[in-house]
């Protein structure tokens, strides 16, 4: 095991050791009474960081197909230590019948000065079809990240050459599922070091068989005519692709037993260990019917668990439309928690993991729930927005019916964001109208992906939105916020991203638990690399990482405040 500083900023002052001497009261006294530091700021930096694209939707969302797509990713596609984004684009109904091309895709490269340059043509993935979401792992463990992208139609598995393009290696790997799909996540669920990979799939939508939108055969909502769906339609099934080690895949979905017999609607997708024992399980939030929980057997295969765990409905026994999902120990005591995100009248679900390994849904004990009634939610993240040690919560949020806006009292099409607080005794406190303005502003957002794209060691994010352009928030915190530390892990014996690995850091009696995914929130895919708020902590005491192939590492003594980079050895 080896540990290499990549970034080191120098140490704040607020962390100086030196003795308090009397004369140093009155200016203690006075600092007692000065204003309370600004809060940290989440400022919309879009325009000026040179992204410019624009999602082009379906006005009217006619149809499901046009509602739920939205897909970004935060991750390094040109090895420069600097993170990048992808924002996936969709068609319309209308256009494609009409034999136009779907809009194209945008990858921006950062260039390191708070600027981006757009590249997705001569990258070779501008065009990926109709995309709805995307995840990335270096699956050819070569040390380039890769893309995966799903649709409406044939997915596409991009395979990144190292030298700044990528191939479209669809075919030849085995991955081209045609049927709808939305979430992909990768995972190493035999612990080969190979990942392999988990898409769900949505609805049986034919654009040969349309409903006549207007026309009688229509669906409602609250007496307005508006798309028809989920609920009526036929589900798809999902797909378990196995890595078979040559850089083709194997569909192991019935003998793996995550198919999805039923036909639920699948949306989210994560990968995790939540029963803590070295092997990776699967989490689906279903749209309109119960989630599935998958527990790896340690043989191939899984048994669906969703009931059993508490994960498969609410507090009431209610099935909720889940579509967003986001992992992370939000009360700090060491187990792996849960949020999805809901329709509007369902309150976004916390599932809290209990020791004895079952969840319950605490949504209303920790304050969260109220709140997010009358919202749409879709991308979602646990993340230390402040640094202070303890994981905040964000949601992003659109309704999938422009018909509603204005047609009764709260009807709301484009929606505000949700901003929750940690305040460090199990309950959240929404504080968006005080975290900057572009949280207020009301969008149809989608996909959100996070990442410290700055490099100044506080999380950003990006929400992609189905009308119009996205939304890059630069997190503002700087003195304002806590240390923390960022940590890079490659993998030897396990796959090279070291996806699934677990990590525990403890510093100044706090315990920290965090594992390294690919693919979350809604159709999105954030940056891999771990971020720890540390608060005031001048040091790390430990840190010590669980390796998907179970060898164990441990490093004490960890100075905060820079990215570290960590080899299995």
């Amino acid at each position: 095991m080896s540990a290499s500083d990549c970034h080191n900023s120098s140490d704040p002052s607020h962390l100086s050791s030196s003795p308090v001497h009397l004369l140093a009261l009155p200016v203690l006294l006075i600092l007692l009474f000065l204003p309370a530091a600004e809060p940290v700021k989440l400022t919309d930096v879009t325009r000026e960081s040179g992204i410019g694209f624009i999602s082009a939707s379906s006005r009217e969302k006619k149809y499901i197909v046009e509602s739920v797509n939205g897909g970004v990713a935060m991750f390094d596609y040109d090895g420069d230590g600097r993170l990048d984004i992808y924002l996936l684009n969709s068609c319309t109904v209308e256009g494609v019948l009409a034999g136009r091309a779907c809009p194209p895709a945008a990858l921006y490269r950062n260039l390191g000065n708070g600027r981006f340059e757009e590249m997705a043509a001569k990258a070779g993935i501008a065009e990926p079809g109709w995309a709805m979401g995307v995840s990335v792992a270096d699956y050819d463990n070569d040390g380039d990240d890769d893309l995966y992208v799903t649709c409406f139609g044939a997915n596409k598995l991009y395979r990144n050459r190292g030298d700044g393009r990528f191939e479209d290696v669809t075919a030849s790997a085995g991955v081209g599922d045609t049927r709808f799909s939305t979430g992909s996540a990768w995972g190493d669920y035999d612990r080969d070091g190979d990942l392999d990979l988990m898409v769900t799939n949505y609805v049986a939508f034919r654009l040969e068989d349309l409903p006549q939108f207007g026309k009688g055969a229509l669906c409602q909502y609250k007496n307005i005519p508006v798309q028809c769906g989920p609920r009526g339609l036929a589900g798809a099934g999902d797909t378990l692709y196995r890595n078979n080690g040559d850089g083709t895949f194997t569909d192991v979905s019935m003998k793996a037993g995550v198919e999805d017999t039923p036909g639920y609607y699948g949306l989210g997708v994560v990968w995790s260990d939540f029963d803590n024992d070295g092997w990776p399980d699967i989490f689906v939030a279903n749209d309109t019917v119960p989630n599935y929980y998958y527990r790896n057997n340690h043989d191939g295969s899984f048994s669906e668990m969703g009931l059993q765990s508490g994960l498969a409905v609410d507090e009431t026994g209610g099935e909720q439309s889940c579509m967003g999902v986001a992992i992370g120990d939000y009360d700090r005591d060491g187990r792996l928690d849960l949020v999805v995100t809901n329709f509007s009248e369902q309150y976004n679900t916390i599932y809290r993991q209990l020791p004895d390994g079952s969840f319950a849904d605490v949504s209303r004990a920790t304050k969260t729930a109220d709140v997010s009634m009358p919202y749409v939610g879709w991308g979602t993240k646990f993340f230390d927005y402040d640094n202070d040690g303890w994981l905040d919560l964000l949601v992003v949020n659109g309704h999938v019916y422009p018909q509603i806006e204005g047609a009764y009292a709260g009807g709301m099409y484009r929606q505000r964001k949700l901003f929750y607080r940690n305040l460090r005794n199990g309950t959240f406190a929404e504080v968006a109208s005080e975290s900057g303005a572009a949280l207020l502003e009301k969008r149809a957002s989608r996909g959100a992906a996070f990442g410290d794209y700055d490099d100044d060691g506080d999380l950003d994010l990006i929400v992609n939105d189905i009308d119009g352009p996205p939304m890059l928030l630069r997190n503002d915190g700087g003195d304002r916020a806590g240390n923390w530390l960022n940590l890079n892990l490659i993998g030897t014996k396990s796959n090279r991203n070291a996806i699934g690995a677990r990590v525990t850091l403890r510093a100044s009696g706090l315990t920290q638990v965090e594992e390294v995914r690919a693919g979350d929130s809604y159709l999105s895919h954030s940056d891999r690399r771990l971020h720890f708020g540390l608060g005031r902590a001048a040091i790390i005491d430990q840190v010590r990482i669980q390796w998907p192939s179970g060898r164990v590492s441990t490093v004490n003594g960890v100075k905060p405040n820079r990215m570290i980079t960590i080899r299995e050895e």
